[in-house]
Order: C-alpha cells, then structure tokens, then sequence
C-alpha cells in the first residue's frame, strides 16, 4: 500500500467515525390519532420532505377511508344504493378490500368490514359514545345487512353492492395500510431502518442506530393504564404488529362492559374474555384486521387460526373474573 493509498484510507475511517449514525424521530396527527416514525440515517438528512411526502399520503388515504367524512370514498359507496351499479374505486380503497375479502373468509366472518350499521345502532360512530342498549328487535333487523360477501369486487378497479343496506367500515384495517404505505414511502428515499407507529399500528424494518432489533411495548389492556404503560416488549425486524383491544372504546351498565369490537353474527360485544389481541405479519393491514377478528373468534379458535397461517403470530391476553391478566401464544411469538 502506498502512501496515497493510505491516506485515502484513513480519511474514509476517520471520516465514517465522525458520522455515526442518528435516529431522527418526527410525528404528526392522522385518522384522529398521532403518529410516530423513526429513522436510522448516518449522514444528515433534512426530513421535512420526507415528513411532507407522508402527510400528503396520508391525507389521500383518510380522503378514502374515513367514515366521519361525507365526502370520502367510502361515505360515497355507502351512499350507493344501487347493486346494478359499478363503483369504480381507487387502488388504495381496492388494496384494502382485497385484503378485508382475505381476513373475512380467513376467519369465517368474524372480521365483518360491513359491520357499520351495527356499529352505528350501538352508538359507537358518533362523537361521543351513546351508552344505551339496543332492543334486540332492532339488532336482529340489522344482522340481515351484515355480510362482507353481499360486496362485490370486480375487474378494472371496481366494486358492486350485492345489497343496497350495506355500508363499509374499514377503520380495523385502514391505519394498518397507512403503517404499510407510509413504510414504502420511507423506502423510496433509501432509507432501511425505521420504525412506524400509528395510533399503536407499527411496522418495523431493518435495525436500530445500535444494530439490535426494534422494541415495541404492548400497551397494558386495563382501562385505568396510561397509552404508554407496556405490558410487553417484543423484538421486530422487517415485521408488523397491530393490538386490538376491548379496554379503551367501551361503555359499563349495571357493572358490565360493552365494548366497541362486535360479533358480527349475534349483533352483540364480544364477551369472551379478550382484553387484548397483538398479531405480528408481514404487513400491517393484515395484522391490523386479524388482531380484531381474534378478538371475535375467542383464544381457542384464534390460536388455531394463527397456528395455521404462516410467518403469523399472536399473543391473547384473556381476563379472568377476578381481573387477572392470562397470557396465551401461538407458537412461535415466544421466540419473536
């Protein structure tokens, strides 16, 4: 090695030693919640573009599939009252259908993307939660618009009602899709260790600025716990992981609990014992759907399910009566 050579050398270490790498943390609001990404850069980055090109995507996707908005893509297929008419429909409204069609037949219904009525008669869509019971008259009456396969989807980006009742909604997938295109945006700039979060929906890819895998805390499913009270801690690399639980969007009557995840075929809250549903994919969107219908399937069933699928895992906590939190795994997460 001659001494050009060697000097060349020393410079490019001594310059790498001089530009450790950082984790560059910004956030937002979206979908009535926050969100959270970090990324592992090594030289400066000015992330304001970055964090702009987000934004902007995540507006389109709440322009899509936000409920609360009149003028969004699904209020406006909910409005539909025709099933001889083709609803054409843009690729991330498609990309999520897709997916929803997937987990409802995957779980045998128990994950219902038409369960808004219900939801609606519940009084869980308004502002604020309506604490009433409905007459079982009223909830039998709606089961018979329930039913992900009274939708059609077609070529060339386009869906049918097959009833004209049926009304979307897409909100236990929708943030999980978010997660997943905000995470392919981050790509896009070269970037390959990062972390996204919202609303408690996180994928995580590559390594932390230290090389070791993600920690991401599982929020504690008791309705007195602060969102930042974890109950576990799991490593994620290149994995994503939703929560669905019953302990934050509930009312109480006479000392019991009516939670907001519904069965979409009794018409009633789920009363298993779940408290808590953490599913670990590939993707968000999937992990964000299937977290809800576990807790719809109850831990026997959901177990099964998750044991079945591949690179899925899951851990059900189940409150017993005396208010002891019992953990449940799929055979796999213990390692995770």
């Amino acid at each position: 090695m001659n001494r050009y050579t060697l000097t060349i050398v020393i410079f490019i270490v001594l310059f790498a030693g001089c530009n450790p790498k950082k984790e560059v943390l910004f956030s937002g609001k979206t979908m009535g919640t926050i969100y959270h990404i970090k990324v592992v850069t090594q030289f400066f980055k000015n992330v304001k573009a970055l964090k702009d090109q987000i934004e902007e995507r995540l507006k389109e996707i709440n322009r899509s599939m936000s409920i609360y908005r009149t003028d969004s893509e699904i209020s406006r297929f909910n409005a539909e009252k025709s099933t001889d008419k083709k609803f054409y429909v843009s690729n991330d409204f498609l990309n999520v259908m897709i997916v929803a069609e997937n987990i409802y037949k995957l779980t045998n219904g128990a994950w219902d993307g038409t369960i808004k009525p219900l939801a609606d008669l519940w009084g869980f869509n308004g502002p604020a939660i309506i604490k009433t019971i409905p007459k079982k008259e009223e909830i039998k009456e709606l089961l018979a618009d329930l039913g992900f396969n009274k939708i059609e989807i077609l070529e060339n980006r386009y869906c049918r009602k097959k009833k004209a009742s049926i009304s979307l909604d897409l909100s236990s997938v929708a943030k999980g899709y978010a997660v997943d295109q905000v995470a392919e945006i981050i790509k896009t700039h070269g970037i390959e260790n990062f972390l996204v979060e919202i609303g408690g929906e996180v994928y995580a890819s590559g390594f932390k600025k230290d090389g070791r895998y993600w920690k991401v805390g599982i929020n504690t499913p008791k309705k007195d716990a602060s969102y930042d009270h974890v109950y576990k801690v799991v490593s994620l690399h290149n994995k994503a992981i939703a929560t669905s639980g019953d302990y934050r969007n509930f009312f109480e009557i006479d000392g019991k609990r009516y939670s907001h995840v519904m069965d979409p075929k009794t018409g009633y809250p789920v009363t298993n014992g779940i408290v808590s549903a953490s599913i670990m994919a590939d993707t968000c969107t999937f992990a964000d759907g299937l977290a809800t219908a576990i807790m719809v399937l109850g831990r026997e069933k959901g177990l099964e399910l998750v044991d079945r699928l591949d690179n899925v895992e899951c851990l059900i906590v189940v409150q017993e009566k005396d208010g002891t939190l019992i953990d449940y795994y799929s055979k796999g997460f213990k390692d995770k």
